[in-house]
């Protein structure tokens, strides 16, 4: 029983003395290094079984922060009734209604002039395309560029024959790989739209929770650089949300003054396209491209390139940079290194991620001098 006990007579019984401690002990610092290592395994654990869904779960995330003070305000609006997930429900609903909107007035765009371009690819098949006027009183180049169209893009038996050398199963496996990645993309933000329901309805249970474990790691520091971060996710969006929607309108006006074809399908998809990593320029060349083929006049073709890249480079470099960093309380040189870096690190999600860094940085470096500002 003594032994049960924790103690054991001594030799000549005249006391009771104390067991030996373990040969290997464990105190409190050794179990928390030891939790600790444990944590970090699982964390590690858990990240590599969701790898494929991580991307989705931190746009959930990201969509979720940025639109909290909205979705508040309609979730208070809603009549929910008694069930808590008809707010979140419909409000991610709207989200995926206004993500997908531009995207399928695009399509819907790009369909009603399917009917013109299958015209102008007949009559290039049947009379190739015409030298526009401008081209032969081009300097210099001129005099060599107006014989070389009319001999090859002009002529529409040379045309007919660069098309029968074109690679018809390299341009199936092209299409292939495109369905297959677009198939992937849509499975992806379905995730996304199912991440958002969940974040969305548990939104104020995570966000104590993250308070709180921010808090028993960090202390009161922690928790400052949880807010910090959301205002920098909040103010990252709504600036390259607003950037990319007045890049886009200014750039529409040029496309209806120099008469590209179907100005509003462009307009739409330099806005939509604004907020990729040179989606913007791609929609403004390819405008280009199209007037010049369409008989545009060469100032009027070389206006456009010009207004739409002096804008494209204000927006990116200068209005967009001043929008998040206004907002987030960042320097204009943190937020310009946050969006440039974060996209070549992670694609487009850095162009969020990025200056959310940074401002998590300020806010370390902050908090480490002593000072707020």
């Amino acid at each position: 029983m003594l032994r049960h006990a924790g103690l054991e007579s001594n030799d000549g019984g005249r006391g009771l003395r104390p067991l030996e401690k373990a040969a290997l002990p464990f105190d409190s610092r050794a179990r928390t290094v030891a939790r600790a290592a444990i944590a970090i395994l699982v964390v590690l654990l858990a990240a590599w079984v969701a790898r494929d869904f991580l991307v989705a779960l931190t746009w959930a995330a990201v969509i979720a922060i940025a639109v909290w003070p909205i979705y508040i305000r309609f979730a208070i609006s809603v009549p929910g009734g008694r069930s808590p997930a008809v707010a979140p429900l419909l409000f991610t609903f709207l989200t995926g209604l206004v993500l997908l909107v531009p995207i399928a007035l695009a399509v819907h765009q790009i369909a009603q002039g399917s009917d013109a371009f299958a015209r102008s690819l007949n009559q290039v098949q049947q009379s190739g395309i015409p030298v526009p006027a401008w081209l032969a009183r081009l300097p210099i180049a001129g005099e060599y560029l107006d014989p070389w169209w009319r001999t090859n893009l002009g002529n529409p038996e040379v045309l007919v024959d660069w098309l029968r050398g074109v690679n018809t199963e390299s341009i199936t496996a092209w299409t292939s790989t495109l369905g297959g990645a677009l198939l992937h993309r849509l499975v992806v933000f379905a995730f996304t739209l199912v991440a958002l329901f969940l974040v969305l309805r548990d939104g104020a249970w995570l966000a104590d929770r993250a308070l709180a474990t921010a808090g028993h790691l960090l202390g009161h520091p922690g928790q400052r650089l949880v807010r910090k971060i959301a205002g920098a996710i909040r103010a990252t969006v709504s600036g390259t949300v607003a950037a990319a929607i007045v890049k886009g309108a200014v750039i529409g006006v040029a496309y209806f003054l120099t008469g590209v074809p179907h100005p509003l399908l462009f307009t739409m998809l330099t806005m939509a396209l604004a907020m990729v990593p040179l989606g913007a320029w791609a929609t403004l060349a390819a405008a280009v491209l199209i007037l010049l083929v369409h008989g545009g006049t060469w100032w009027v073709v070389a206006g456009l390139a010009g207004f739409g890249a002096t804008t494209l480079l204000i927006g990116e470099n200068l209005i967009q940079p001043a929008l998040i960093g206004g907002a987030a309380r960042l320097p204009f040189l943190l937020v310009l290194i946050g969006i440039i870096g974060g996209m070549q690190s992670f694609g487009l999600l850095g162009l969020f991620l990025g200056p959310v860094i940074m401002a998590a940085l300020l806010t370390i470096w902050r908090e480490w001098i002593g000072g707020e500002d």
